[in-house]
């Protein structure tokens, strides 16, 4: 038995809400064995009832549901559980419905079918986020990079990087939220104010900047990659989790 001194971690909370019963029990014996605690809702309308009876710390929300939409199902669990990382699922691939749901208050989302290698890395990396070390650090390393938050400093390989400000705040907002896409409009808005949010060939201006000064071979980004339509996942490559980099980044 532990200690009074002894500290047990308990195993990260989901919630898979989904009409198939037969991809809930998949995701739900995976998860298990993967170190997750899981429990299961058929509909959004069971998902907030779920949600208002005990927290969870991560939810997968299937985007196609009888009922209530997975979309409207997204914006009220996020009013009900704002700390809980969602990911969103579905069997479509339009970008509209990428936007839609990261606008509604998802954290990331997957395509049908996936591997589950591929939700796990999702899943930590929005647990990463959402539950972040209480000691934020202030300096944050990504392969050979090094960003001093509070110095403002960028290093690469050791070597100091020049970044305007406006450059140094993307990559400081990027690497706060590695592995998380990032929409268009949420990056314009943070770096530049709210009244920004559709200046597209603005933020790609100033990603081909920034891609310049970190990347080996800009043309083939490893650290700053695209989301196509719906904006940029900064990638640690020193991650074990992280995908590998698409050849056709813009």
């Amino acid at each position: 038995m532990p200690t009074q001194t002894e500290t047990r971690t308990l195993p990260s909370s989901v919630l898979i809400v989904d009409d198939e019963s037969s991809l809930r029990m998949a995701l739900r014996k995976s998860l298990t064995a993967s170190g997750f605690s899981v429990e299961e809702a058929p509909s959004g309308e069971c998902a907030l009832t779920a949600v208002r009876q005990r927290q969870f710390d991560l939810l997968i929300l299937d985007i196609n549901m009888p009922g209530m939409s997975g979309i409207e199902a997204c914006r009220r669990l996020r009013t009900l559980a704002p700390q809980a990382g969602i990911i969103m699922v579905t069997v479509r691939d339009a970008e509209n419905d990428k936007v839609e749901a990261l606008e509604a208050g998802a954290d990331d989302y997957v395509t049908k079918p996936f591997r589950l290698r591929e939700l796990t890395a999702r899943l930590r990396a929005v647990l990463r986020r959402t539950h972040p070390d209480p000691a934020r650090p202030v300096v944050l390393t990504a392969g050979d990079l090094e960003i001093d938050l509070e110095r403002r400093l960028l290093r690469k390989s050791g070597r100091p990087v020049h970044l305007a400000p406006k450059e140094f705040e993307l990559l400081a907002l990027m690497m706060q939220n590695q592995g998380v896409p990032l929409t268009h409009a949420r990056l314009l808005r943070a770096v530049w104010g709210p009244e920004y949010g559709s200046e597209l060939e603005y933020l790609r201006s100033y990603m081909k900047m920034l891609r310049k000064k970190i990347e080996s071979d800009p043309s083939r980004p490893a650290y700053i990659l695209t989301e196509p339509w719906v904006g940029y996942r900064f990638r640690n490559p020193s991650d074990p989790d992280a995908p590998s980099p698409a050849s056709d980044q813009d």
